[in-house]
Protein backbone atom coordinates (compact mmCIF):
# COMPACT_ATOMS: atom_id res chain seq x y z
CA UNK A 1 0.00 0.00 0.00
CA UNK A 2 2.98 2.29 0.52
CA UNK A 3 3.81 1.85 -3.17
CA UNK A 4 0.24 2.79 -4.12
CA UNK A 5 0.36 5.89 -1.92
CA UNK A 6 3.68 6.91 -3.43
CA UNK A 7 2.37 6.42 -6.96
CA UNK A 8 -0.71 8.45 -6.07
CA UNK A 9 1.46 11.35 -4.93
CA UNK A 10 3.63 11.14 -8.06
CA UNK A 11 0.61 11.17 -10.37
CA UNK A 12 -1.06 13.95 -8.37
CA UNK A 13 1.60 16.46 -9.44
CA UNK A 14 1.00 16.40 -13.23
CA UNK A 15 -2.69 15.80 -12.61
CA UNK A 16 -3.00 18.98 -10.55
CA UNK A 17 -1.22 20.93 -13.29
CA UNK A 18 -3.58 19.57 -15.96
CA UNK A 19 -6.65 20.33 -13.84
CA UNK A 20 -5.40 23.88 -13.36
CA UNK A 21 -5.08 24.37 -17.13
CA UNK A 22 -8.56 22.96 -17.77
CA UNK A 23 -9.95 25.14 -14.99
CA UNK A 24 -8.42 28.23 -16.61
CA UNK A 25 -9.88 27.33 -20.00
CA UNK A 26 -13.29 26.84 -18.43
CA UNK A 27 -13.18 30.32 -16.90
CA UNK A 28 -12.24 31.84 -20.25
CA UNK A 29 -15.10 29.96 -21.96
CA UNK A 30 -17.65 32.17 -20.15
CA UNK A 31 -16.72 35.39 -22.02
CA UNK A 32 -15.98 33.38 -25.18
CA UNK A 33 -19.53 32.01 -25.25
CA UNK A 34 -20.95 35.47 -24.57
CA UNK A 35 -18.96 36.80 -27.54
CA UNK A 36 -20.40 34.06 -29.76
CA UNK A 37 -23.96 35.06 -28.85
CA UNK A 38 -23.65 38.85 -28.86
CA UNK A 39 -20.79 39.71 -31.21
CA UNK A 40 -20.34 36.92 -33.73
CA UNK A 41 -22.02 36.54 -37.09
CA UNK A 42 -22.79 32.82 -36.82
CA UNK A 43 -26.51 33.58 -36.94
CA UNK A 44 -26.07 35.33 -40.31
CA UNK A 45 -29.56 36.74 -40.92
CA UNK A 46 -30.47 36.74 -37.18
CA UNK A 47 -28.76 37.98 -34.01
CA UNK A 48 -29.24 37.87 -30.23
CA UNK A 49 -32.45 39.89 -30.57
CA UNK A 50 -34.14 37.07 -32.47
CA UNK A 51 -37.38 36.07 -30.68
CA UNK A 52 -38.11 32.46 -29.71
CA UNK A 53 -41.63 31.24 -28.99
CA UNK A 54 -40.75 28.44 -26.58
CA UNK A 55 -38.10 26.68 -24.50
CA UNK A 56 -37.43 22.94 -24.83
CA UNK A 57 -37.24 21.14 -21.48
CA UNK A 58 -37.09 17.49 -20.37
CA UNK A 59 -39.36 16.26 -17.61
CA UNK A 60 -39.08 12.61 -16.74
CA UNK A 61 -37.01 12.11 -19.87
CA UNK A 62 -39.75 13.40 -22.17
CA UNK A 63 -39.23 16.59 -24.12
CA UNK A 64 -41.71 19.44 -23.77
CA UNK A 65 -41.85 22.90 -25.26
CA UNK A 66 -42.69 25.56 -22.69
CA UNK A 67 -44.64 28.32 -24.48
CA UNK A 68 -42.75 31.38 -23.29
CA UNK A 69 -41.61 34.21 -25.53
CA UNK A 70 -38.14 35.69 -25.18
CA UNK A 71 -35.15 36.85 -27.20
CA UNK A 72 -32.12 34.61 -27.60
CA UNK A 73 -29.88 37.11 -25.81
CA UNK A 74 -32.16 37.36 -22.77
CA UNK A 75 -32.50 33.60 -22.48
CA UNK A 76 -28.76 33.10 -22.87
CA UNK A 77 -27.88 35.65 -20.17
CA UNK A 78 -30.24 33.97 -17.70
CA UNK A 79 -28.81 30.47 -18.31
CA UNK A 80 -25.26 31.85 -18.47
CA UNK A 81 -25.68 33.47 -15.04
CA UNK A 82 -27.04 30.21 -13.59
CA UNK A 83 -23.95 28.34 -14.79
CA UNK A 84 -21.65 31.09 -13.52
CA UNK A 85 -23.20 30.87 -10.05
CA UNK A 86 -22.97 27.06 -10.02
CA UNK A 87 -19.37 27.21 -11.24
CA UNK A 88 -18.45 29.70 -8.50
CA UNK A 89 -20.12 27.59 -5.82
CA UNK A 90 -18.27 24.50 -7.04
CA UNK A 91 -14.97 26.37 -6.85
CA UNK A 92 -15.35 26.97 -3.13
CA UNK A 93 -16.77 23.72 -1.76
CA UNK A 94 -18.36 21.60 -0.46
CA UNK A 95 -15.48 21.22 2.03
CA UNK A 96 -12.44 22.94 0.52
CA UNK A 97 -11.72 25.36 -2.29
CA UNK A 98 -10.08 24.02 -5.43
CA UNK A 99 -6.52 25.04 -4.50
CA UNK A 100 -6.65 23.44 -1.05
CA UNK A 101 -8.32 20.32 -2.47
CA UNK A 102 -5.51 19.91 -5.03
CA UNK A 103 -2.91 20.36 -2.28
CA UNK A 104 -4.59 17.73 -0.11
CA UNK A 105 -4.85 15.43 -3.14
CA UNK A 106 -1.04 15.44 -3.47
CA UNK A 107 -0.54 14.84 0.26
CA UNK A 108 -3.22 12.38 1.34
CA UNK A 109 -4.47 10.60 -1.79
CA UNK A 110 -7.13 10.24 -4.43
CA UNK A 111 -10.15 9.95 -2.17
CA UNK A 112 -9.88 13.68 -1.54
CA UNK A 113 -11.37 14.64 -4.91
CA UNK A 114 -14.74 14.70 -3.12
CA UNK A 115 -13.59 17.70 -1.09
CA UNK A 116 -14.25 20.06 -4.02
CA UNK A 117 -17.11 19.85 -6.51
CA UNK A 118 -15.13 21.43 -9.34
CA UNK A 119 -12.28 18.94 -8.88
CA UNK A 120 -14.80 16.08 -8.95
CA UNK A 121 -16.38 17.55 -12.07
CA UNK A 122 -13.13 17.97 -14.02
CA UNK A 123 -12.02 14.48 -12.97
CA UNK A 124 -15.16 12.73 -14.20
CA UNK A 125 -15.55 15.00 -17.23
CA UNK A 126 -12.09 13.96 -18.42
CA UNK A 127 -12.94 10.30 -17.76
CA UNK A 128 -16.12 10.74 -19.81
CA UNK A 129 -14.06 12.14 -22.70
CA UNK A 130 -11.76 9.09 -22.59
CA UNK A 131 -14.68 6.68 -22.86
CA UNK A 132 -16.38 8.81 -25.53
CA UNK A 133 -13.26 8.74 -27.71
CA UNK A 134 -12.84 4.98 -27.21
CA UNK A 135 -16.48 4.35 -28.18
CA UNK A 136 -16.12 6.59 -31.23
CA UNK A 137 -12.98 4.76 -32.37
CA UNK A 138 -14.57 1.33 -31.93
CA UNK A 139 -17.75 2.33 -33.76
CA UNK A 140 -15.78 3.92 -36.59
CA UNK A 141 -13.91 0.66 -37.08
CA UNK A 142 -17.29 -0.95 -37.79
CA UNK A 143 -18.42 1.89 -40.04
CA UNK A 144 -20.75 3.42 -37.44
CA UNK A 145 -20.42 7.20 -37.39
CA UNK A 146 -21.81 9.73 -34.95
CA UNK A 147 -23.59 12.50 -36.83
CA UNK A 148 -24.94 15.53 -35.03
CA UNK A 149 -28.45 16.89 -35.70
CA UNK A 150 -28.76 19.32 -38.57
CA UNK A 151 -29.46 22.89 -37.57
CA UNK A 152 -30.95 25.59 -39.76
CA UNK A 153 -29.14 28.29 -37.80
CA UNK A 154 -25.88 28.11 -35.84
CA UNK A 155 -26.85 30.82 -33.35
CA UNK A 156 -29.99 28.92 -32.36
CA UNK A 157 -27.96 25.71 -32.23
CA UNK A 158 -25.43 27.23 -29.80
CA UNK A 159 -28.27 28.57 -27.65
CA UNK A 160 -29.86 25.11 -27.51
CA UNK A 161 -26.51 23.51 -26.70
CA UNK A 162 -26.17 25.98 -23.83
CA UNK A 163 -29.62 25.42 -22.35
CA UNK A 164 -29.88 21.63 -22.69
CA UNK A 165 -27.60 20.65 -19.75
CA UNK A 166 -29.84 22.44 -17.27
CA UNK A 167 -33.13 21.04 -18.56
CA UNK A 168 -31.79 17.52 -19.20
CA UNK A 169 -30.09 17.18 -15.82
CA UNK A 170 -33.25 18.22 -14.00
CA UNK A 171 -35.30 15.86 -16.18
CA UNK A 172 -33.03 12.81 -16.14
CA UNK A 173 -31.04 13.05 -12.92
CA UNK A 174 -33.31 14.88 -10.46
CA UNK A 175 -36.65 13.41 -11.57
CA UNK A 176 -35.58 9.93 -12.71
CA UNK A 177 -32.81 9.20 -10.18
CA UNK A 178 -33.19 11.62 -7.27
CA UNK A 179 -36.91 11.18 -6.70
CA UNK A 180 -36.89 7.34 -6.86
CA UNK A 181 -33.89 7.21 -4.51
CA UNK A 182 -35.71 9.46 -2.06
CA UNK A 183 -38.79 7.25 -2.25
CA UNK A 184 -36.73 4.10 -1.64
CA UNK A 185 -34.28 5.20 1.05
CA UNK A 186 -35.63 8.27 2.85
CA UNK A 187 -36.84 7.89 6.43
CA UNK A 188 -37.75 11.55 6.95
CA UNK A 189 -40.65 13.57 5.63
CA UNK A 190 -39.33 17.13 6.04
CA UNK A 191 -39.15 19.48 3.05
CA UNK A 192 -35.56 20.43 3.92
CA UNK A 193 -34.48 16.80 3.89
CA UNK A 194 -36.27 16.29 0.57
CA UNK A 195 -34.34 19.04 -1.21
CA UNK A 196 -31.05 18.08 0.44
CA UNK A 197 -31.55 14.49 -0.74
CA UNK A 198 -32.18 15.63 -4.31
CA UNK A 199 -29.10 17.88 -4.16
CA UNK A 200 -26.75 15.13 -2.93
CA UNK A 201 -28.39 11.69 -2.58
CA UNK A 202 -25.53 9.61 -1.15
CA UNK A 203 -24.81 12.10 1.62
CA UNK A 204 -28.39 12.58 2.80
CA UNK A 205 -30.00 9.18 2.23
CA UNK A 206 -29.40 5.96 4.14
CA UNK A 207 -28.53 3.70 1.22
CA UNK A 208 -29.06 0.07 2.20
CA UNK A 209 -29.01 -1.57 -1.23
CA UNK A 210 -26.43 -0.33 -3.72
CA UNK A 211 -27.60 -2.84 -6.34
CA UNK A 212 -30.87 -0.92 -6.64
CA UNK A 213 -28.94 2.34 -7.02
CA UNK A 214 -26.72 0.94 -9.77
CA UNK A 215 -29.70 -0.63 -11.56
CA UNK A 216 -31.53 2.70 -11.47
CA UNK A 217 -28.52 4.61 -12.80
CA UNK A 218 -28.05 2.09 -15.64
CA UNK A 219 -31.74 2.16 -16.58
CA UNK A 220 -31.88 5.95 -16.70
CA UNK A 221 -28.60 6.02 -18.66
CA UNK A 222 -30.09 3.75 -21.34
CA UNK A 223 -33.15 5.99 -21.44
CA UNK A 224 -30.81 9.00 -21.72
CA UNK A 225 -28.96 7.38 -24.64
CA UNK A 226 -32.19 6.48 -26.43
CA UNK A 227 -33.56 10.01 -26.01
CA UNK A 228 -30.64 11.37 -28.03
CA UNK A 229 -31.61 9.35 -31.10
CA UNK A 230 -35.42 9.31 -30.96
CA UNK A 231 -36.62 12.63 -29.50
CA UNK A 232 -36.52 16.24 -30.57
CA UNK A 233 -33.89 16.80 -33.25
CA UNK A 234 -32.17 13.40 -33.04
CA UNK A 235 -28.54 12.40 -33.47
CA UNK A 236 -27.59 9.41 -35.61
CA UNK A 237 -27.90 5.94 -34.06
CA UNK A 238 -24.16 5.92 -33.31
CA UNK A 239 -24.78 8.45 -30.54
CA UNK A 240 -26.70 5.92 -28.43
CA UNK A 241 -23.68 4.12 -26.94
CA UNK A 242 -21.77 7.33 -26.31
CA UNK A 243 -24.74 9.07 -24.66
CA UNK A 244 -25.54 5.97 -22.57
CA UNK A 245 -22.01 5.82 -21.15
CA UNK A 246 -22.21 9.56 -20.47
CA UNK A 247 -25.50 8.93 -18.68
CA UNK A 248 -23.87 6.25 -16.51
CA UNK A 249 -20.98 8.53 -15.54
CA UNK A 250 -23.13 11.60 -14.89
CA UNK A 251 -25.70 9.49 -13.04
CA UNK A 252 -23.00 8.04 -10.77
CA UNK A 253 -21.49 11.48 -10.16
CA UNK A 254 -24.95 12.82 -9.28
CA UNK A 255 -25.53 10.03 -6.78
CA UNK A 256 -22.02 10.07 -5.29
CA UNK A 257 -21.02 13.74 -5.42
CA UNK A 258 -24.27 15.62 -5.97
CA UNK A 259 -26.17 17.62 -8.56
CA UNK A 260 -23.61 20.42 -8.78
CA UNK A 261 -20.71 18.46 -10.39
CA UNK A 262 -23.21 16.41 -12.44
CA UNK A 263 -24.75 19.42 -14.18
CA UNK A 264 -21.33 21.02 -14.67
CA UNK A 265 -20.06 17.88 -16.43
CA UNK A 266 -22.95 18.24 -18.87
CA UNK A 267 -22.19 21.98 -19.13
CA UNK A 268 -18.58 21.12 -19.98
CA UNK A 269 -19.53 18.64 -22.73
CA UNK A 270 -21.84 21.25 -24.27
CA UNK A 271 -21.12 24.90 -23.54
CA UNK A 272 -17.42 24.67 -22.65
CA UNK A 273 -16.42 22.76 -25.78
CA UNK A 274 -18.85 24.35 -28.22
CA UNK A 275 -18.10 27.92 -27.14
CA UNK A 276 -14.52 27.51 -28.37
CA UNK A 277 -15.58 25.62 -31.50
CA UNK A 278 -18.07 28.30 -32.56
CA UNK A 279 -15.67 31.09 -31.60
CA UNK A 280 -12.82 29.70 -33.72
CA UNK A 281 -15.23 29.04 -36.58
CA UNK A 282 -16.27 32.70 -36.46
CA UNK A 283 -12.69 34.00 -36.31
CA UNK A 284 -11.39 31.77 -39.12
CA UNK A 285 -14.62 31.93 -41.16
CA UNK A 286 -14.50 28.15 -41.56
CA UNK A 287 -17.13 25.42 -41.49
CA UNK A 288 -18.17 24.50 -37.96
CA UNK A 289 -17.55 20.78 -38.54
CA UNK A 290 -13.93 21.51 -39.51
CA UNK A 291 -13.24 23.11 -36.13
CA UNK A 292 -13.61 19.77 -34.30
CA UNK A 293 -10.35 18.63 -35.93
CA UNK A 294 -8.25 21.82 -35.87
CA UNK A 295 -5.10 22.33 -33.80
CA UNK A 296 -6.90 23.84 -30.82
CA UNK A 297 -9.58 21.12 -30.67
CA UNK A 298 -6.98 18.38 -31.01
CA UNK A 299 -4.84 19.92 -28.27
CA UNK A 300 -7.84 20.22 -25.96
CA UNK A 301 -8.77 16.61 -26.66
CA UNK A 302 -5.25 15.39 -25.86
CA UNK A 303 -5.25 17.47 -22.67
CA UNK A 304 -8.53 15.90 -21.54
CA UNK A 305 -7.46 12.39 -22.59
CA UNK A 306 -4.24 12.59 -20.56
CA UNK A 307 -6.14 14.00 -17.58
CA UNK A 308 -8.79 11.30 -17.89
CA UNK A 309 -6.16 8.58 -18.26
CA UNK A 310 -4.45 9.62 -15.04
CA UNK A 311 -7.84 9.83 -13.31
CA UNK A 312 -8.73 6.28 -14.40
CA UNK A 313 -5.37 4.93 -13.17
CA UNK A 314 -5.72 6.70 -9.83
CA UNK A 315 -9.28 5.45 -9.38
CA UNK A 316 -8.10 1.90 -10.11
CA UNK A 317 -5.24 2.24 -7.61
CA UNK A 318 -7.67 3.57 -5.01
CA UNK A 319 -9.94 0.54 -5.52
CA UNK A 320 -6.97 -1.82 -5.16
CA UNK A 321 -5.90 -0.04 -1.98
CA UNK A 322 -9.41 -0.23 -0.52
CA UNK A 323 -9.64 -3.99 -1.23
CA UNK A 324 -6.25 -4.62 0.35
CA UNK A 325 -7.21 -2.64 3.44
CA UNK A 326 -10.48 -4.56 3.81
CA UNK A 327 -8.75 -7.95 3.50
CA UNK A 328 -6.00 -7.10 6.02
CA UNK A 329 -8.45 -6.18 8.77
CA UNK A 330 -8.87 -9.29 10.85
CA UNK A 331 -12.20 -9.98 12.58
CA UNK A 332 -12.31 -9.40 16.31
Amino acid sequence: MLKIDKLHRVLAIPYSALVSVIFGMMIISFPVGAYVIFNSNIGKEINFQYPLDGLNVFLGGIGYKVPIHFEIGDGFIFIWCVYLVLFTISLTGPRLNLLKALSLLMIEGWQNIKNNALLSMITWFSILIVFSVIIDLIQNSFGINIESPESKNRLIQFFEVTTSPLSEEVGFRILLIGLPLFAMFSHKASLKHFFKSLWQPSKNLEITNYKKVIALILTVAIFFGAAHIISGTPWSAGKFAQATVAGIIIGWVYFRYGFLPAILIHWATNYFIFSYVFFISEITQSNITDEFSNLFSNTLEVLLLVTGGIAIVCNALNCIKSKKESTTIAPV
